[in-house]
């Protein structure tokens, strides 16, 4: 089982830079977006169908042009559950999960601490999330959580951590928070298979970074640690360039 992750900076943006045949050439059979920033009736699905992706499920922020996730599967998922259940979270549309045998598979858009006054919002959502997460994975232990976490774990996943130590993103707070979320249960499934420096997701479109690889690791595919001996490969996949994240790949038994 091939699941992508891509934070595609909005869809119909990336529609426009070639997504679709990028898709196909990808050939995942599960692929999670986030940031999709639009409504479903915004879209024509009908490039998804003919692309091999019939089965697509959008949630979209309430706020138009803002934050939203998805889904798209090439078979039918058993379940498809969307948001969480708590109302600031839905409210921007930034959790959904599809149930395929006995994996689940949530796409997951957390919000970023940048702008003004949304710090303390993301470390709520963080502090919530965990505990859905706990619950969650009581019924559901398989789990596989894709998508924008906007945190570097560690000083190997930025580029300059000395200058960016107090910038949201790679605060000490997030950075233990993603720490604690791993220790909960979960494998980082990118450093199970590669411990190497200079391997990032995001790339400011400023001072040519990404030509110049000054970036952040900002996007996981963290999976329940019931599924390691299941995990085969976990990939960060630079040459799609139809945002300013990249997409992320792994393969699972």
């Amino acid at each position: 089982m091939r699941i992508a992750s891509y934070n595609v900076n909005g869809i119909r943006a990336a529609l426009n830079k070639g997504f679709v045949e990028w898709l196909q050439s990808a050939d995942p059979d599960v692929i999670c977006l986030q940031e999709i920033k639009a409504m479903k009736d915004q879209l024509d699905l009908s490039v998804f169908e003919e692309a091999g992706y019939a089965n697509n499920y959008w949630f979209s922020a309430q706020k138009k042009g803002y934050s939203g996730v998805a889904i798209l599967s090439k078979t039918a998922p058993d379940n498809i559950t969307v948001g969480t259940g708590i109302d600031y979270m839905d409210a921007e549309g930034r959790n959904i999960r599809a149930d395929f045998g006995d994996i689940s598979v949530m796409s997951m858009y957390l919000p970023s601490g940048t702008n003004l006054g949304r710090l303390d919002f993301k470390l709520q959502y963080m502090a919530d999330f965990q505990r859905y997460a706990d619950e969650l994975r009581k019924e559901t232990p398989n789990l596989i959580v894709c998508g924008d976490y906007n945190i570097c774990h560690e000083a190997i996943d930025i580029h300059d951590p000395v200058r960016n130590k107090n910038v949201s993103g790679f605060l000490p707070v997030e950075r233990e928070w993603i720490g604690d979320f791993i220790k909960s249960g979960f494998v980082d499934s990118f450093r199970h298979f590669n411990k190497e420096p200079h391997h990032y997701t995001w790339w400011s479109y400023r001072a040519n970074a990404r030509a110049n690889n000054k970036g952040w690791r900002l996007d996981y595919a963290m999976v329940a640690e019931s599924l390691q001996d299941r995990l085969k490969r976990s990939v960060i996949l630079t040459e799609a360039k139809h945002s300013d994240h990249c997409p992320i790949m792994i393969e699972v038994d």
